[in-house]
């Protein structure tokens, strides 16, 4: 019987899980410390409750999609985050996100070591605050990185710009996943590797409605008509309960067939920095040659 893997980041330093319990996580950023709540969290607190109300912001919630942030001491400014030799600008948004999330660390990783200087192609698609772009151009890669929200791509330049690579690496595109996508099939356009870290629901550039369920084979059918002969990977990772790392790996599976080489997937987590406790955090497939 296949195990399916947990990854979560061992190696972080500015970013600690302290805590999680009755729905909240307790986060430190820098030095700046939220807590928020997770769906996921559906046992006791380890730490006092103390801790918990020293913490510099917490988002709460009014209804199960809306909420706001209690801020009791306003965050650093700007508020950065280092993760190895990579920095990224955080701010508490409408949404109880911050910009950035730590258990990505493991997919960058990944990222890194099969890029490895090689000048690629990428394309990142649903990109948002561009972590992953930065990971790929810091690594040689050349990257197109789309998101249909403009204040995302403005967001995304800041993360660049606080990088140290090339401004020619990357072109900026504001526009919906599928639409850009048909396109570049039709232009007969091809990338070496393609990212996607699409949400569960979601609206493109002109209010083209995106459901993962009904959209995420289709895009991924599309997808794989511009990878490049020479492709090296993709990597898909979502969040959603609805489906699981199986059914996602079996997707990318079945779509990648033909190309040769298995598709591995699994599950996403951030541990707590003083107890063996894992919060689960997203899922994953990831082709690669």
């Amino acid at each position: 019987m296949p195990i399916i893997p947990i990854e979560y980041p061992t190696d972080w330093t500015d970013y600690e899980l302290t805590d999680t319990g009755l729905g909240m996580k307790l986060e430190r950023f820098g030095t700046y410390t939220v807590s928020r709540p997770d769906p996921r969290v559906l046992w006791k607190r380890n730490k006092a409750i103390e801790l918990w109300d020293a913490a510099g912001a917490q988002y709460v919630r009014s209804t199960k999609t809306e909420g706001h942030w209690h801020i009791k001491n306003p965050p650093p400014s700007p508020w950065l985050i280092r993760y190895r030799d990579m920095t990224f600008r955080l701010e508490p948004t409408a949404f109880k996100h911050v910009g950035i999330f730590p258990e990505q660390a493991v997919n960058w990783v990944w990222l890194k070591e099969i890029i490895a200087g090689k000048p690629l192609s990428i394309l990142n698609l649903f990109a948002y605050t561009g972590a992953a772009t930065v990971v790929a151009a810091k690594s040689g890669a050349r990257v197109t990185h789309l998101d249909s929200v403009k204040s995302a791509l403005t967001w995304a330049h800041e993360n660049a710009r606080l990088n140290d690579f090339a401004e020619n690496q990357v072109r900026w595109i504001a526009d919906d996943a599928m639409k850009f996508v048909l396109r570049e099939a039709k232009r007969g356009n091809t990338y070496d590797g393609i990212i996607l870290d699409p949400p569960r629901f979601g609206r493109g550039s002109k209010g083209e409605v995106w459901k993962l369920l009904d959209d995420l084979p289709r895009l991924l059918e599309a997808c794989a008509v511009i990878l490049s002969p020479q492709a090296r990977f993709l990597l898909v990772n979502a969040y959603t309960a609805d489906i699981s790392p199986i059914a996602l790996g079996q997707l990318v599976g079945s779509i990648m067939k033909d190309r040769g080489r298995s598709v591995s997937c699994g599950e996403l987590a951030l541990k707590e920095s003083e107890s063996n406790r894992l919060l689960p955090s997203g899922i994953f497939a990831r082709w690669q040659i």
